[in-house]
């Protein structure tokens, strides 16, 4: 079971990284819980698929489509579990963030169910996000 959730989370990395939002439509439980870190607009939890696309969205409005995991370094499975050590970047007019970053993502059933983040640098990211 590990094995098939690490190949699960690769492939949301792989759709996160071209763009393909029909993959990633795929792999996103209709009923996902996305727990957004931090103190700014898109901080919070977000119920559903809808509701997740529309962060993405807002993130990659915000940025200028420059929101970006450049690196994806270690995938680690625990049962239903996930972890992915990462680096994400972003531009938005003068303002930059580059840091790295946990991703730890529930899977059930082949879909992703649940997600949580973390940021090495979560004021930094508060303050580009505003």
């Amino acid at each position: 079971m590990t094995r098939t959730n690490i190949d699960i989370a690769r492939t949301y990395f792989q759709a996160v990284q071209t763009g393909d939002m029909a993959a990633l439509g795929e792999l996103l439980d209709a009923d996902i819980v996305w727990h957004q870190p931090g103190a700014n607009q898109f901080s919070g939890d977000h119920k559903g698929q809808g509701a997740v696309f529309q962060m993405l969205g807002g993130m990659m409005q915000a940025s200028g489509g420059t929101f970006a995991i450049d690196k994806v370094h270690t995938l680690m499975g625990n049962g239903d579990l996930v972890s992915a050590t990462i680096h994400f970047t972003g531009r938005n007019g003068d303002a930059s963030m580059g840091m790295d970053g946990v991703d730890v993502l529930r899977i059930g059933n082949g879909k992703i169910t649940e997600m949580w983040l973390f940021s090495a640098d979560q004021a930094a990211e508060d303050a580009f996000w505003g």
